[in-house]
């Protein structure tokens, strides 16, 4: 059971997860042409945001975080050859990975191996990197409820 009084780690990870699981349910009980349908001028659609925030997750908790050699795939852009389950199955196993990551570091202080790129030299804290992370999922899960309203009409209760 999380401590959402006294633990920063399971608050901040309470806000990231319930955040996530927004972006996932804006496109539950739809065809594939609906979750991939631009919805604005730029192309993004629900499926794109899902595979774009799994590539964000592994930027910065496995790339910057610890300094992992790997380039994540950031793109909105899903392959036609893509499903929606394999998508968000690739972006619940990222989030679960670090989710265990954020709980085996002792602290939320800790210094990320490497700055994020075209930030040099400033490497962020844990704790930049999670409130990072919750401001970025936060905003693509109100761009999501809105697709989702626009294809629907359904917004979250």
């Amino acid at each position: 059971m999380p401590d959402l009084v006294r633990s920063e780690r399971d608050v901040l990870l309470h806000y990231l997860n319930k955040n996530r699981d927004a972006v996932v349910r804006a496109s539950e009980g739809l065809t594939d042409d609906q979750q991939r349908a631009p919805g604005v001028p730029s192309g993004t659609n629900l499926l794109g945001i899902v595979q774009h925030l799994t590539g964000v997750e592994q930027h910065w908790f496995r790339l910057v975080l610890l300094g992992e050699d790997i380039e994540p795939n950031m793109s909105m852009d899903v392959a036609a050859d893509v499903t929606r389950e394999e998508v968000v199955a690739a972006y619940r196993a990222a989030c679960a990975q670090h989710d265990d990551i954020v709980r085996s570091t002792s602290d939320l202080s800790t210094t990320a191996a490497r700055s994020n790129p075209g930030e040099e030299p400033e490497r962020d804290s844990l704790r930049r990197i999670l409130t990072h992370m919750i401001e970025e999922t936060a905003r693509h899960a109100g761009q999501a409820d809105i697709l989702r309203e626009q294809i629907d009409g359904q917004t979250e209760d």
